[in-house]
């Protein structure tokens, strides 16, 4: 990939034009680290990143399967899709599509959607080495390489609160 970052909270960040790389370590099992990227997604994700907003956010969440949705549910029953499911394979792997635009709105169109891939592999001393890659941001056109470093940012904060949750015990 291209050039990369290291900062003090562990995750190192490697970009190229249409693709953002974070490989970060948790002190858990590829079993947990797994498990509290999927079912406890909202126990980390930042919920200003939603449409509902911290104080209307009632659920987020991904559907455990090949085909599942990603989604957030907020006032009034509001539902909002925001990606799909193209691999799960616990708990060493999770592939979805992204399909939130440049301008955050929802892009039903799959081939305009850019795509994360997780993989949670063993490590030393219990640990896992999560990499989580997006990519193909190519696909949200003109937009894409503000949007790819937009997200660096976004998934900067979104993967050091995911690293806080798994290390500090079960997630709710």
């Amino acid at each position: 990939m291209g050039h990369g970052t290291n900062n003090l909270d562990g995750i190192q960040q490697d970009v190229s034009t249409y693709s953002l790389r974070s490989t970060l370590h948790v002190s858990a099992p590829p079993e947990r680290a797994f498990s509290v990227f999927t079912d406890g997604l909202s126990d980390w994700w930042v919920k200003e990143y939603t449409w509902s907003g911290p104080d209307a956010l009632v659920e987020i969440g991904i559907e455990p399967r090949d085909g599942g949705l990603a989604y957030e549910i907020g006032p009034y029953g509001f539902r909002c899709d925001w990606g799909r499911v193209l691999l799960w394979q616990p708990p060493s792997r999770l592939v979805f599509a992204w399909q939130i635009g440049p301008d955050r709105a929802p892009l039903p169109d799959p081939d305009r959607a850019s795509e994360v891939a997780i993989t949670f592999t063993p490590d030393e001393d219990a640990r896992t080495c999560v990499v989580v890659e997006h990519r193909h941001f190519d696909r949200h056109g003109e937009a894409a390489e503000g949007y790819r470093q937009a997200l660096t940012a976004g998934w900067r904060e979104l993967l050091s609160r995911y690293t806080l949750t798994v290390e500090s015990g079960p997630h709710s």
